[in-house]
């Protein structure tokens, strides 16, 4: 009898788990903002802080949980997302801590508050691990997320403005910003639309000076999403939720079908829009002039404007900072903590520091994309590149208005800054994007054993 061997060059093994890479890694995650969080109290008090000891515990409680769940339910998923989430959280907890300090600034003690919505922000980011088995489930839902996103951008309409801008809705006595859970369901929409419409988007145009100019059927969609954008800037004067909403549509778009032009089309609609309404709306109008001269309250005796506390907070910074809990971010004062909070970072930190906390928010987009690149369905495919692009986006707008790039937006600093709706909008944006990324590194199912490779019986005949 003779053995044949199966000689198939298909192989089950996968990416390794690197489970124990990201314990390892959360460990750092939780030291760093714990020695921070005593800087602070030294600098501040001459003393260790007396909930040092609660808060390293508290963090690293919340750390361990969130790794046993992935290990147990995600245990191919991306091993730096969720240090570089504990960090940038735990971080964001000291800096809010740090604010609080300083009697001057409005809102009283915030970093109990922000500590609470983390955990239930991490409570939700292992109810999706826990629940949601399969990414592809959401693609079900693409009409329904797009009524659901549409209605809970039209609420805050109804709501009185805060600050100048109808961004919340406040529902006995808790107050919940929309927007930060849109974004997630609208990349749904547009991962499950595209996925259908991209052969037509792609192929379907004609060329002209270089460029594939689409056709005049297929720009409704485009035109539709900046119409809303639009409206979005006009009756809620929120220039952040209508930035991302219409860049999270475009990058999407060019991603699906590869064509230049969706990009040329976005941008020339949305400078278009954003000049026309800031024409005429008077919130629009205030932040583009704050934008173009920052000094021009002083120059008119009216003091210092916070777009210009903040340019003088990242330069008294200089390289390395002034050292936690050293800077004078209570001159800023209102939005210290969720508009500004970069600012203190600056300052506190130095270029250094800022670099850094950039760089993390970089690294977590670009594992973001390389779960993209890597999902082996489309739709998967999509929703991460949707998903980073939107925490891309959100990091962009804030951070270019807060160092005078482009005009401020209102929005907050994911994970950074003061804010309950975005913090746990942003742990679940991670838990679908280990989702994806468990999916994507999963190893591939063993190939069933062909009829040819059975050994051969040999019968002996007398």
């Amino acid at each position: 009898m003779s053995v044949v061997t199966n000689t198939t060059t298909i192989t089950s093994v996968g990416a390794p788990s690197r489970r124990n890479t990201e314990l390892a890694l959360l460990v750092f995650a939780v030291l760093i903002p714990v020695f921070a969080y005593a800087n602070v109290g030294l600098a501040k008090k001459g003393t260790l802080p007396a909930g040092m000891l609660a808060y390293g515990l508290g963090l690293g409680a919340i750390a361990v949980v969130a790794h046993l769940v992935v290990r147990k339910f995600a245990p191919y998923a991306d091993p730096l997302m969720l240090p570089i989430a504990t960090l940038l959280n735990g971080m964001g907890l000291v800096f809010i801590w740090r604010l609080d300090q300083e009697p001057r600034l409005p809102g009283g003690a915030s970093a109990p508050t922000q500590l609470m919505w983390s955990t239930l922000g991490v409570a939700l980011f292992l109810g999706v691990l826990v629940f949601l088995k399969d990414h592809r489930i959401l693609q079900r839902y693409t009409y329904i997320s797009m009524v659901v996103a549409l209605v809970l951008l039209i609420l805050p309409v109804f709501f009185p403005p805060v600050y100048g801008a109808r961004i919340w809705i406040t529902i006995a006595g808790m107050s919940i910003q929309p927007g930060e859970f849109v974004k997630i369901i609208i990349a749904v929409f547009f991962a499950g639309y595209l996925m259908v419409k991209r052969d037509a988007l792609a192929l379907a145009s004609r060329r002209f000076m270089g460029m594939y100019l689409p056709r005049g059927r297929d720009l409704g969609p485009i035109l539709v999403i900046w119409a809303l954008s639009i409206l979005i800037l006009v009756f809620e004067t929120d220039l952040g939720t209508s930035l991302l909403f219409f860049g999270l549509f475009v990058i999407m778009l060019y991603v699906a079908t590869e064509r230049t032009s969706w990009i040329v089309f976005g941008l020339l609609l949305s400078v278009g829009g954003a000049v026309v309404v800031g024409s005429f709306e008077s919130h629009v109008h205030s932040r583009v002039e704050d934008w173009l001269n920052p000094f021009r309250t002083i120059e008119a005796g009216q003091g210092a404007s916070q777009p210009a506390q903040a340019m003088w907070a990242f330069g008294s910074g200089g390289l390395f900072g002034s050292g936690l809990g050293q800077g004078y971010s209570r001159l800023i004062g209102f939005a210290a903590k969720s508009d500004y909070i970069l600012a203190t970072v600056g300052e506190e930190l130095g270029l250094a520091g800022l670099m850094g906390i950039l760089l993390l928010y970089a690294l977590l987009v670009e594992r973001g994309a390389r779960t993209a690149l890597a999902a082996r369905d489309p739709f998967g495919k999509l929703l991460a590149i949707g998903l980073s692009g939107a925490f891309a986006l959100q990091v962009f707008v804030v951070a270019g208005g807060v160092t005078g790039l482009i005009p401020l937006t209102g929005m907050t600093m994911p994970f950074l800054a003061q804010g309950g709706s975005s913090v746990i909008a942003n742990w679940a944006l991670v838990a679908i994007l280990l989702r994806i990324s468990d999916t994507a590194r999963r190893p591939a199912p063993t190939p069933a054993s062909s009829p040819d490779a059975e050994p051969t019986q040999v019968v002996r005949t007398q």
